[in-house]
């Protein structure tokens, strides 16, 4: 059992989400896919399945691999709806993902 020392500025949630969300966007793809739904999102539009792989011209199964590791990182979340899977940027993971990686410069 560790002992939690008073200089410790992360919880196991913080370390797990910094090192989950970093791994997803660790690859160039994976940003430009979270860059690309994030901006359609502001703008109020929907980012279907289909439109990530019209606007990136990777095979549809190139572009699963990729959203899966967006969304068991937390920072997408999809909804199916019919014959199409919408995703959305959780804005709260993000939030708590940049608070927490703010924390490393302040060791």
């Amino acid at each position: 059992m560790r002992i939690r020392r008073e200089n410790d500025i992360f919880d196991a949630e913080e370390i797990r989400l910094i090192s989950a969300a970093s791994d997803a966007l660790s690859h160039p793809l994976r940003v430009e896919l979270f860059r690309y739904i994030y901006t359609e999102n502001i703008a109020r539009r929907q980012v279907c399945n289909k439109d990530l792989v019209q606007e990136f011209e990777y095979s549809q199964s190139t572009i699963s691999q990729h959203m899966r590791k967006l969304l068991v990182s937390g920072l997408v979340e999809s909804r199916k709806k019919e014959s199409c899977t919408f995703y959305y940027v959780n804005l709260g993971t993000l939030g708590r993902y940049l608070n927490s990686v703010k924390k490393l410069n302040s060791v």
